[in-house]
């Protein structure tokens, strides 16, 4: 074996070019492979860093054909009492833009965790430091001012200093005592977010300002549990279906038509989990596609290796050299370009995990996946790599079975393999144009869609916008107060020079997290859920809203500073809500609708319909209130203003905080807003455009080397040809219309599997569609710029043929 290693070593180091070219494209793809096998792992085959992960499941709620993560507290209370197939049932939310004091006087924004006291306990999780919540400290609402510090937090806001235990911080003006610390690997029950500390959930009245507790048509928390030995997920839905079937007829009015169904837990329930399960299967598949690439490049790349070596393979079988150990030999060669090729992708797929584990792409929020590679991932690496050696060392082994030494002699040696009409080497370079094909469609439909997904419609243009975003609850306003303190903030921003108009909302379209209710005719007494004609998402706004937002008015007035809590409540609609429960535009206008608990509501504008959760969203109805009329704590000031972008973010600055130092602010533009909305399209479109730059690349290799290989063998034909009048045109056919009739056909096949592929795009990718004139259009000039990049060297060395030189060498 050391001699058939060392041999190899030598045979390799004759051509280097050769060996770095094979060591490079095997890198690359295993590379790739280990990359979206380790983001795989970590959001879908991974589970959850608690105890028993593997049966630990979350209640979802069956909304029509979806099913959506988010439960009324009172709910879970019943569930958590009566239900007989889970050990202990915990509730949690996320919840954002609280005001975390330390004692300095100037509040930093958090994001923590609401939990139930038995969040912990039921999880089976240990304090690192200090002591956790427990359901014993629950006594009522505002019961239970503890909370605990995630290890990150703990590190990065309290230096590691185990004193932080036991110490008072201020939550939104309200006094909480540091419990204890989580340990290091605990992250929550949501693989996507960090939380900076939990609290508990009957704290959140006060603090939040509030009050879902009691209420059960508010649906603001998620629920999951352990199931019972012996339980299994089909009996524990049965049980929670018969206590939502009890629910539904104790409460009619917010339980109606209640139903559960089960999920697996990480990515909130099937909200996130599916379109991502999807996507990283379609994104492993075209990985493995581009390691099939590279193994039919390999191939090609060792079956003309073995073509030029044919008669030092026939001399040496010729003087009694066993087939066995030539067949050894050849594959030793390709094992070590594999495991070469393997270790050096596996070396960079590492540097760039590393980079994604300690990537937030959106800094406001901490949102992060740790994708770092595990032993998983290196066995992965291993298997892939050994594989691809055996593959590809296949295709001359196979040519040395065919090969007859004693005719190889006589002939001279320039071909091992038969000259049938297509060769081995033919079709792997087929299948690899092929492959290319499928990825460069699929990166172009998540290009066209993300291009499209940043010049469409919203309803609102960010462009030019900057954003205030604060909670008066932070800086200890409640009632009247908040509303006073929003009015100064409005007249404050509009009297800096530049701004040209200024807008309030108790929250942004496409931001993270929603507030939607039921819409009931008005002449609608019962209001259970089954009797609504739509599910609004609702907005509170100041008159300059729409204005600001620039979304257009298309029928009726906007509000006034008239429309306040002492006056009927009224509201402005979209045109989706206009023709979902009036039936159109003009009738809407003066009409009345009810809202859940029986509040009558008068319309009095209509305008454009815009996207309000997510892009891929089909249009939904819309509400929006006057902030007069619906009082919120929530302050998203929109300034539009034709300064630069850091002026007018000083300006801000200086001139809000004379109102209140101690008020935090997030100063940004509206277009960072949107990064949550565009991140799936975005990661998408980096991922597949990455991915369909492999595949040209090795698309381009492929042909070249085809091309580059057929002319060399074919020179002394090509000069006679010449030689006999043949013009140019004729010369390029003869040299290279093999490859191109390849190229042709591959890319044809190609791009129709494209097609097909890229039908889970759609779910990701607002507006990705591979039925594009620009997709299509884009496809075939690309493949065409493929061959001709890769067929231009040997196209000049074919045209450049001088026969009588080739003659007098011959």
């Amino acid at each position: 074996m050391n001699a058939d290693l060392r041999l190899a070593l030598r045979q390799l180091r004759k051509a280097p070019g050769f060996a770095i070219t094979a060591v490079f494209t095997l890198a690359l793809a295993i590379g790739a492979n280990a990359i979206v096998f380790s983001v795989l792992n970590a959001l879908v085959l991974r589970p959850l860093n608690v105890p028993n992960p593997g049966n630990l499941f979350m209640i979802e709620r069956v909304f029509g054909s979806d099913t959506v993560p988010s439960q009324a507290y009172p709910d879970y209370r019943d569930l958590r009492d009566r239900s007989n197939s889970f050990e202990s049932l915990i509730t949690y939310d996320i919840q954002g833009g609280m005001g975390l004091d330390t004692g300095s006087g100037n509040p930093s924004v958090v994001w923590p965790y609401i939990v139930s006291g038995n969040y912990f306990d039921a999880l089976g999780i240990q304090p690192y430091l200090g002591r956790f919540i427990h359901a014993s400290d629950e006594h009522g609402k505002d019961s239970a001012p503890f909370i605990v510090l995630s290890y990150d937090y703990w590190h990065s806001h309290f230096d590691a200093n185990p004193a932080a235990v036991g110490r008072t911080v201020q939550i939104n003006k309200h006094p909480f005592t540091i419990a204890g610390v989580a340990p290091a690997g605990f992250r929550g029950t949501e693989l996507f977010f960090a939380p900076d500390f939990w609290m508990p959930i009957v704290d959140l009245p006060g603090v939040a300002g509030w009050d879902p507790i009691e209420e059960r048509g508010d649906h603001f928390t998620w629920i999951m549990g352990h199931l019972k030995p012996g339980a299994s997920p089909q009996s524990a839905t049965s049980d929670i279906n018969a206590i939502a079937a009890s629910l539904s007829k104790a409460y009619p009015k917010s339980d109606d038509g209640l139903k559960f169904a089960l999920s697996h837990p990480g990515l909130a329930g099937n909200t996130l989990g599916k379109p991502t399960r999807a996507f990283m299967a379609g994104l492993m598949l075209l990985a493995g596609l581009i390691l099939l690439a590279a193994c039919a490049n390999l191939g090609s790349l060792f079956a003309a290796r073995a073509a030029d070596r044919s008669r030092e393979i026939a001399l040496r079988m010729a003087l009694g050299s066993r087939r066995k150990f030539i067949f050894r030999q050849l594959f030793t060669e390709a094992i070590l370009v594999s495991i070469t090729g393997g270790v050096l992708g596996i070396a960079g797929a590492v540097v760039i995990l590393h980079f994604l584990s300690a990537w937030r792409p959106i800094p406001s929020i901490p949102i992060n996946v740790p994708v770092n590679p595990d032993i998983s991932t290196y066995l992965l690496a291993l298997a892939l790599s050994i594989f691809s050696g055996l593959l590809f060392g296949l295709v001359p082994v196979r040519q040395v079975l065919r090969s007859d030494p004693w005719q190889i002699l006589r002939a001279g040696g320039t071909s091992v393999a038969g000259q049938s009409r297509f060769t081995l080497r033919d079709i792997l370079l087929a299948l690899q144009i092929a492959i290319c094909a499928v990825l460069v469609t699929s990166s172009l439909v998540a290009v066209r869609g993300l291009a499209r997904s940043l010049q469409s419609n919203y309803g609102f243009q960010p462009s030019g916008v900057m954003l205030v975003h604060t909670d008066l609850h932070m800086a200890g306003y409640e009632g009247d107060q908040q509303v006073q303190m929003q009015k100064r903030m409005l007249d404050t921003a509009a009297a800096i020079p530049g701004v040209t108009a200024v807008g309030y909302s108790d929250r942004l379209p496409l931001s993270i997290g929603g507030n939607d209710s039921s819409v009931f005719k008005d002449e609608t007494t019962d209001f259970r859920g089954a009797n609504a004609v739509a599910d609004a998402q609702q907005f509170d706004i100041s008159p300059d809203y729409f204005r600001t937002a620039q979304t257009s008015l298309l029928a009726g007035r906007t509000f006034t500073e008239h429309d306040t809590d002492k006056t009927p409540v009224v509201a402005v609609i979209n045109q989706q809500f206009a023709k979902k429960v009036f039936g159109s535009v003009q009738q809407a206008i003066g009409s009345h609708y009810k809202v859940w608990g029986g509040k009558r509501v008068e319309v009095i504008g209509v305008v454009e319909d815009g996207k309000y959760e997510t892009l891929t969203e089909d249009p939904k109805p819309a509400m929006f209130y006057s902030y007069l009329q619906q009082k919120s704590g929530e302050v998203w000031l929109i300034v539009r203003s034709q300064r630069e972008p850091e002026e007018i973010a000083a300006a801000l600055q200086r001139s809000l905080r004379k109102l209140d130092p101690s008020m935090p602010l997030e100063i940004r533009p509206w277009s960072s807003e949107l990064d949550s909305a565009l991140f799936a399209a975005r990661v998408a479109t980096v991922a597949l455009g990455v991915l369909g730059m492999l595949g040209a690349m090795l698309a381009i290799t492929g042909i070249f080397g085809m091309a580059s290989y057929t002319v060399s063998k074919r020179l002394r034909e090509l000069g006679i040809r010449v030689a006999l009048g043949a013009n140019q045109r004729k010369v390029l056919t003869a040299a290279l219309g093999r490859a191109f009739r390849i190229l042709a056909i591959g890319s044809a096949a190609g791009m129709v599997l494209g097609i097909l592929a890229t039908r889970v795009l759609s779910f990701i990718v607002y507006q990705a569609t591979p039925r594009d004139p620009f997709v299509l259009g884009g496809v075939i000039f690309a493949m065409l710029g493929i061959g001709m990049i890769a067929a231009w060297i040997p196209a000049r060395r074919a045209l450049a043929v001088d026969p009588m030189i080739l003659l007098r060498e011959e």
